[in-house]
């Protein structure tokens, strides 16, 4: 683990609540994105090691975090962030495209009815936090491989929020979250960071108008799921191999700690991809 303290910042903090699911099942036994190869062995120990170090930092960082157990079977449970979306209280659940991952919606949504949420059952295609993303008040909602555009205006319903769609166009970034990060919840121009070739024109029109001063990643970055991290809104927990991403944040004032998640990395999601924020009234 590594970081870098930036410049402090007139910024807003929260101690989130967050989801996370232990690696016990992890493997890549199946091909579903350009990350996964099948053919070559999955180290799950390291996966777990891995995992348990993102696990920490959160907890040194004041972090409220959960757990749902993992269920055998379900490889890519690891990735809560794929579970739902969780605002005021409200857990607007998953629908998966891939039959391999069908059964985590069902999963997650009885671990929200357990943990006392309200459970609003999603009818059309989505893929939880990884495409759906809250910047202030408003849900940024990616498409093109994985959610249907139709999710959007559920979403929006559902959540009673603005639902901004952004459609990606390069299938390694299949989910927004791989191509789009929230730097800061509480929004404004400089809140977010993001790849624009990751986007088609018209998305990236919407991105340059509604965050002028966002942190653009670069490729190199962006190919090691830089992109894929998760913020308080103050310190930003990052892929380590990242570098220039880690300097940019700096410079921006945030704080950085750099968490390696290389092996869950060949399923195809990073930091994020574990991490599902449970927003409460």
């Amino acid at each position: 683990m590594s970081g870098y303290q930036g410049q402090d910042r007139d910024r807003h903090s929260r101690a989130p609540q967050v989801l996370l699911c232990r690696p016990t099942y992890f493997t890549v036994s199946y091909r579903i994105n350009p990350w996964m190869r099948p053919e070559q062995r999955t180290d799950t120990a390291l996966a777990l090691r891995q995992w348990e170090n993102l696990y920490d930092v959160y907890r040194d960082l004041g972090f409220r975090v959960r757990l749902i157990d993992p269920v055998s079977g379900l490889p890519d449970m690891v990735y809560a962030a794929n579970g739902g979306t969780v605002v005021d209280g409200i857990a607007y659940t998953a629908r998966f495209r891939h039959a391999e991952r069908a059964g985590e919606g069902p999963a997650y949504a009885d671990w929200f009815r357990t943990a006392g949420f309200t459970v609003r059952e999603a009818q059309a295609v989505n893929e939880g936090e990884g495409d759906l993303l809250l910047v202030g008040d408003t849900v940024y909602a990616g498409y093109g491989f994985r959610t249907e555009p139709a999710a959007h205006a559920e979403a929006a319903r559902v959540l009673g929020r603005e639902v901004v769609g952004l459609r990606l166009v390069d299938p390694r970034y299949y989910h927004l979250d791989t191509a789009f990060a929230v730097l800061d919840p509480a929004g404004g121009p400089g809140s977010v960071a993001y790849l624009p070739a990751a986007f088609d024109d018209a998305s990236q029109e919407v991105l340059r108008f509604r965050f002028p001063d966002a942190v653009i990643a670069s490729e190199a970055d962006a190919a090691v799921l830089g992109l894929n991290c998760f913020s308080d809104g103050r310190t930003v927990v990052h892929a380590p191999q990242a570098e220039k991403f880690a300097a940019d944040l700096a410079e921006r004032g945030f704080g950085t700690v750099g968490v390696d998640t290389s092996e869950l990395r060949r399923g195809g999601g990073g930091i994020k991809c574990c991490t599902l924020e449970l927003r409460e009234p």
